[in-house]
């Protein structure tokens, strides 16, 4: 029963793209005409990518513009966003766990209270600020605003936090680990010196002893 559901659950989301894939490969006649919607692929596949793609005209005599620098634009600020948010967001969550300066919690509280700001709230001052740094119509001014996440600076810190001190810093174990092959050291060496002083003892307390038998050996012979 579950891996039904998994498997109806699929079918409604996938069946929208699918519908979406197989009316690219149609004309706009084919989609217009026909009813209900054909699920068969069309004979149209190279002319409307290459349309949607390097645009043109349409049958209609309408002109598309090329989707490809669209694409492009996108992907650059996908990519320059998620590396910027990775850098920003690992570098700050490292000085927050493993730095010791003062206000420290209050820095990582004043970053995750920004995620109480929804982004109607932050739209128009960001806006102002790109236009006042005239970074209108530039990749940096659609990729620097997104860049910062206090999101991900929280992630970054909850795995920190769950790295051990002896992978953190190898040096400060290391320099425990001596330390603690030196006092047993010590420890060994003192039980071995409070072992001889008790062997000594031991021998000390035999001598007496045998002594106090020859000297009762003595008088008892004579």
């Amino acid at each position: 029963v579950s891996h039904a559901v998994l498997i109806l659950g699929i079918a409604v989301v996938a069946f929208p793209v699918f519908v979406a894939i197989i009316m690219s490969t149609q004309t706009a006649g084919q989609i217009a005409g026909s009813y209900p919607l054909s699920l068969l692929p069309g004979g149209n596949v190279v002319e409307s990518y290459r349309l949607a793609l390097m645009g043109g005209k349409t049958e209609s005599g309408s002109t598309i513009p090329p989707g490809w620098p669209m694409l492009w634009v996108s992907f650059v600020v996908a990519m320059v966003i998620a590396l910027g948010k990775i850098a920003i967001s690992i570098i700050s969550a490292f000085a927050i766990v493993y730095f010791r300066f003062p206000f420290r919690g209050l820095v990582f509280w004043l970053i995750f209270i920004t995620l109480m700001l929804p982004v109607e709230v932050r739209i128009g001052p960001t806006y102002q600020v790109v236009a006042d740094l005239r970074l209108i119509n530039t990749y940096a001014g659609l990729t620097v605003p997104l860049i910062a996440s206090a999101t991900a600076t929280f992630l970054f810190r909850q795995f920190f936090l769950t790295v051990p001190d002896e992978l953190a810093d190898p040096r400060e174990h290391e320099h425990h680990g001596r330390r603690r092959q030196r006092v047993r050291a010590e420890e060994r060496e003192r039980i071995h010196e409070d072992g001889g002083e008790a062997e000594h003892a031991d021998r000390d307390r035999r001598r007496q002893a045998l002594d106090v038998v020859h000297v009762g050996l003595v008088h008892h012979r004579q």
